[in-house]
């Protein structure tokens, strides 16, 4: 994986260990992920469109293309794969709320 992903492999590994992925699913079948990083921030990941809200992604993947992803997207695909996210059932109102709340830490 180190080879592939170079340094997020381990990083994202140890998210995975900590079981830091959660699965946030809404009744109309909309589904986003958090991850609780390192630092203690929640970053909210869409896995659909290879999406994460934490600096790194910005700064290294959108505007350096310095690497084809984050720690906590690389951690969301590897939960995925070994069946350990944490799953969270919403109300599709909760679901818009965490949704707000992202883009206000943004703005």
């Amino acid at each position: 994986l180190k080879f592939i992903f170079g340094p997020a492999a381990v990083p994202a590994l140890d998210l995975v260990d900590q079981r830091s992925v959660t699965r946030v699913r809404a009744p109309s079948g909309r589904i986003l992920y958090q991850v609780l990083g390192s630092s203690g921030k929640l970053y909210t990941c869409y896995s659909s469109c290879h999406f994460c809200t934490c600096p790194a992604f910005g700064f290294s993947v959108l505007q350096k293309s310095e690497s084809l992803l984050c720690k906590h997207i690389l951690a969301v695909y590897l939960s995925q794969a070994m069946g350990t996210c944490q799953e969270l059932a919403v109300s599709e109102e909760q679901l818009t709320n965490i949704l707000l709340a992202e883009e206000e830490d943004e703005g």
